[in-house]
């Protein structure tokens, strides 16, 4: 008898530490910290390898962790038990994977058992809907061909867009999260900046001075944070990024065209698949001249680093045939976890890749030629920026050059127009006389310029190589 009461108070305390540690380890859950409730869960499941909520909360712990393979196990075990809340994570899960079908419906039975149980469906309904929206995109994946890929560092990702001058030029913006599109003519611009703590785009034209003051490109800046912009070269169409509550995931890439008649941008469309994934993607760009496309994601990387994609675009949309095509093949394409599975035509496949090696290897040609011919002193003469050994004459190199090219810009306008004024009639001369007079005050004014800057590159120059 003595043993049978042993035995029964034994197992009592069991029981009652066995509780004890669950309600610990749902507490951990609750409270977010995954880590531990992962922990707590493992040692719960070996005692009990049946119990479904044990196998949920140890499936869902690992799923918040980003270890959705070994949560789907968990979770699937959990559910068979009819555990409710194990078909949303499952359904979760499985958009991850991007098996929509199966997404689908784990999160309907989810639905179905939440009403059973007269609880809210709301949440559970709005994430089913932005499921079935992301299985709409899944099934319209454009088929594009990705010829290549390079990790970089996410700070310095536009280190590697190899992009000719004909397509503009593409720059980070000091001090800020944006970027800069200029135009192969250099008098546009479209730029990002943060007000109000939101990101957002604006345009400035080129003056006779200057650029104009940014003006707010209203119309896409509702969009939540806007960024990344760039123009193809037809002037009109506008790729760039947004993060707004309609994306996939982070930033998603929108394209755009701007309407000359009504003098705004048109409602943007997003890209969808293979270009947008529940990750970070943008800035992209596509080189009409060396018929080759790019942009960023950092999808599959470590939180330091990004991915550069670089396609061969299409002239017009061309999509898989959903229903014909394997579900992987489908997944592949959709996710360029292979990007040899995007490959049809080798030998367009083989032309591009050589197009862009021979980008790379003419870039690297170009900064080993003399770029320009700057004199320190009589014995130092510099003909590349990397020559520079101080940073702000470096910087105060590159604003030197931009008024060299203003000031070249300026004499051959005054030229032009002096030739006019020769010719011209009375009412011509009348006309041209102001901007003329206004020419020839610029320019004294931008050589005086010019020379104090060349001074102050010297001198930086000089004071940073006697220190070496």
């Amino acid at each position: 008898m003595k043993k049978y009461i042993l035995y029964f108070i034994t197992l009592m305390c069991t029981v009652s530490l066995s509780a004890q540690t669950a309600k610990q380890a749902e507490k951990y859950f609750n409270d977010g910290d995954f880590d531990k409730s992962k922990a707590a869960y493992q040692r719960l499941v070996k005692t009990a390898p049946s119990n479904a909520g044990y196998n949920f909360f140890l499936g869902a712990s690992l799923y918040e962790l980003g270890e959705i393979k070994e949560a789907q196990t968990y979770l699937e075990k959990s559910a068979q038990r009819k555990y409710i809340n194990a078909y949303r994570y499952l359904g979760k899960l499985y958009a991850d994977l991007y098996m929509f079908d199966k997404a689908i419906d784990n999160y309907e039975t989810h639905i179905e058992w939440l009403n059973e149980k007269n609880r809210d469906t709301q949440k559970a309904e709005e994430e089913l809907s932005l499921i079935r929206q992301h299985a709409r995109t899944f099934k319209g994946t454009e088929k594009v061909a990705v010829i290549d890929t390079f990790i970089v560092n996410k700070n310095d990702f536009l280190s590697v867009y190899k992009i000719s001058k004909e397509a503009g030029t593409i720059t980070t913006i000091p001090n800020t999260n944006g970027t800069q599109f200029e135009n192969e003519m250099n008098n546009k611009r479209i730029y990002a900046d943060t007000n109000q703590n939101k990101i957002q785009l604006y345009t400035q034209v080129k003056l006779l001075d200057g650029w104009s003051v940014g003006e707010p490109i209203n119309s896409l800046n509702e969009l939540g944070d806007v960024n990344y912009p760039f123009v193809m070269g037809d002037g009109t169409t506008l790729y760039f990024a947004s993060d707004n509550e309609d994306t996939m995931g982070g930033y998603d890439i929108y394209i755009t065209r701007y309407d000359s008649e009504e003098n705004e941008y048109l409602r943007p469309s997003n890209l969808g698949m293979p270009f947008n994934s529940t990750a970070n993607d943008y800035m992209m760009v596509i080189d009409e001249y060396n018929n080759l496309g790019w942009f960023a994601s950092d999808r599959n990387q470590p939180e330091d680093s990004v991915c550069i994609y670089v396609f061969i675009p299409n002239e017009t949309k061309r999509t898989y045939n959903y229903e014909n095509t394997d579900l992987q093949q489908m997944i592949k394409a959709a996710t360029l976890n292979d990007i040899s599975a995007t490959w049809e035509n080798l030998d367009e496949i083989n032309e591009a890749k050589k197009r862009l090696a021979d980008i790379m290897n003419n870039k690297i040609e170009q900064n080993n030629e003399k770029n320009f011919t700057f004199i320190i002193n009589d014995k130092i003469t510099y003909h590349t920026l990397e020559n520079f050994h101080s940073t702000e004459a470096q910087k105060l190199f590159t604003k030197l050059t931009d008024k060299q090219k203003e000031l070249e810009k300026i004499e051959n306008e005054l030229v032009k127009m002096r030739d006019q004024y020769a010719v011209g009639n009375a009412e011509l001369k009348r006309k041209l006389t102001p901007t003329i007079l206004q020419l020839e005050k610029q320019i004294p004014q931008l050589i005086r310029e010019n020379e104090d800057l060349t001074i102050q590159i010297r001198d930086l120059e000089i004071t940073k190589i006697n220190k070496k």
